[in-house]
């Protein structure tokens, strides 16, 4: 990823790359007093792809495929949309700040690591790095991300997002090294990360920047703000519900031990209890799939015609 993103970072015109020792990227465009930030994360998680691995797209949504071996593979858009609509804003914008952090995936190595200094004239932060289509993610665990009044003035409302509460990443651990603006994290339009058949939904891309570009031009002041507890009152919420099941999907043998081993340093309310059951509920709902759910699936046909052309129609919707 840097060997791609660094001169493409530097074809841009006002443009300056640094890499730390730890191999985050930061980029600065323009000279102003504050600057608007995106983060996104330049790891993924995926099996190692196929020599022929390719990016799939279609009218509606992009998949990675395999011809060879016949089978989707892992897109990477697990942050590769979040990395997509950073450098869009790049090309768009005559004044902005962007980083690019290694080591998400396994404990957000990058950003923990990262040097603050390069964030004491940013206005606010924006990392896109939420699977769905309209998530605004305010809160993390117990800690607040960003002020009211930075979300009053984006009107997520008005570009179809809703404030939830998040999971583990880099816009987090800036908070906890002393991020003093406020900061969140947006749905931009993957689904089934970490998983063989991730996708993204174009249109759900193209709304996060949409968004993105309304925060960057119409927010041009500092949104000051200092990571306060929120007070779960002991409820863990279903967002660890859903992260649960996301985890069993794809390795449906974690055991309840490990997954609270997991969970509960970020959701301290979550007793091994309540990962039993939501386990138990997970076991439940798949055993009786059929009975219970209409399951949409992908199923790419191979080429029947020995037509070229027809290598590009290879996806079917079945219900």
């Amino acid at each position: 990823m840097k060997k791609y993103l660094i001169p493409y970072v530097k074809k841009i015109q006002g443009t300056s790359v640094k890499c730390d020792k730890k191999g985050n990227l930061y980029i600065t465009k323009g000279k102003s007093e504050t600057y608007p930030l995106i983060v996104a994360h330049i790891d993924q998680v995926s099996n190692k792809h196929s020599s022929d691995f390719k990016a799939i797209e279609t009218r509606d949504i992009i998949l990675g495929y395999s011809m060879k071996d016949r089978m989707t593979q892992n897109l990477g858009a697990d942050d590769k949309n979040g990395v997509w609509i950073a450098l869009k804003c790049l090309e768009k914008y005559d004044t902005l700040k962007i980083a690019f952090f290694v080591e998400e995936e396994t404990g957000c190595g990058g950003s923990e690591n990262a040097d603050m200094s390069f964030f004491d004239d940013c206005r606010f932060v924006i990392q896109c790095d939420r699977r769905g289509s309209s998530d605004l993610i305010t809160s993390i665990g117990f800690t607040d991300l960003c002020s009211e009044e930075f979300v009053n003035d984006i009107e997520p409302e008005k570009y179809g997002y809703m404030e939830k509460a998040g999971m583990m990443t880099d816009v987090l651990t800036l908070k906890e090294n002393g991020l003093g603006v406020s900061c969140i994290n947006i749905s931009c339009g993957y689904y089934e990360p970490h998983s063989e058949h991730e996708y993204t939904v174009k249109k759900d891309l193209q709304k996060c920047l949409r968004f993105v570009e309304h925060i960057i031009e119409d927010c041009t002041k500092i949104y000051p703000h200092e990571p306060s507890y929120n007070g779960y009152n002991g409820y863990y919420g279903y967002e660890v519900e859903d992260e649960i099941w996301a985890m069993l999907e794809e390795y449906p043998d974690t055991t309840p031990e490990e997954l609270y081993d997991c969970y509960h340093e970020f959701y301290p309310s979550l007793t091994l209890c309540s990962v039993r059951s939501i386990v138990d509920n997970f076991k439940f709902f798949y055993d009786n799939e059929e009975e219970l759910t209409g399951k949409i699936t992908y199923e790419l046909k191979p080429n029947i015609n020995g037509n070229k052309k027809d290598d590009n129609q290879l996806l079917e919707h079945t219900k």
